[in-house]
């Protein structure tokens, strides 16, 4: 376990392997853990960074406003801190997708390639207000009034045939520090990249998981369709993708990024 302060926040960050350098972006509510299953097999050959972002697991908390422009400044600062310039593959899973996929617009000078899972760009306007109400919510009665809900939809019960793992997922997600989820969700609330996809130049996957019933493929094909050359790929997965089936993770990874010399 390693920290370092980069951008005016303390993150904690890991580095394993050697080779061409792949980030790890984790989900909203998820921690640099969220990546464990999927470390061993991707650092065999690659060089390997994951970290926990603003406001999760061990990295500094977020009190007030925050939007997507710092997520991305943090990472470019990290890289910088460790003193790695060259270009960078990016995996990011939900709200990790999203922090990728922005990267690759605002630094496309910094960024080979891009996998998304389940990619959280934006939350439809209809939905906004229920949305902003759970998330007040979790501020006055923490998080876990909802886990269940969250359960069923990105790890319902196909995919917990595994229950240490389910229930190891389950109690980490409620050690999230409410007003820090919250202020990631209002920072999802408030965003809708779709505009800027169409500016990505570097090789981008998107993957769907056919068990997500929060951001099923259907929400994620869209999101490839509107990226020019993007692949689009559905895996019989969940929204945790990496921690649910990471075998199938890791060859997709591979695959595609072994496709597009990234």
């Amino acid at each position: 376990m390693n920290f370092i302060e980069a951008n005016g926040v303390s993150l904690r960050y890991a580095l394993a392997g050697s080779g061409k350098m792949l980030v790890l972006i984790h989900e909203m509510g998820g921690t640099m853990e969220s990546w464990d299953l999927v470390v061993p097999a991707l650092s065999a050959k690659r060089r390997v960074l994951r970290y926990d972002t603003r406001g999760a697991g061990f990295s500094e908390k977020i009190r007030g406003v925050l939007k997507i422009d710092a997520m991305t400044d943090d990472l470019v600062a990290l890289l910088d801190a460790l003193g790695i310039t060259e270009k960078v593959a990016l995996a990011g899973t939900a709200v990790g997708g999203a922090i990728a996929l922005h990267m690759a617009v605002r630094f496309p000078e910094r960024v080979a390639a891009v996998i998304a899972t389940s990619p959280a760009i934006s939350i439809p306007p209809a939905n906004r207000a229920a949305v902003l109400a759970r998330v007040a919510k979790f501020e006055s009665e923490g998080l876990r009034p909802a886990v269940d809900a969250t359960a069923a939809n990105g790890y319902p019960v196909e995919l917990r045939q595994d229950t240490a793992r389910f229930e190891g997922f389950r109690a980490r997600w409620l050690a999230n520090d409410p007003a820090s989820f919250a202020a990631i969700y209002r920072m999802l609330a408030d965003m809708d990249l779709s505009g800027e996809l169409a500016r990505i130049a570097c090789p981008v996957l998107v993957i769907g998981g056919g068990y997500d019933r929060g951001r099923p493929p259907a929400v994620a094909e869209p999101i490839a369709r509107a990226i020019p050359g993007a692949t689009f790929k559905v895996l019989p997965t969940g929204h945790y993708a990496a921690l649910q089936t990471p075998e199938l993770v890791v060859a997709a990874i591979e695959e595609f990024l072994q496709h597009v010399g990234a």
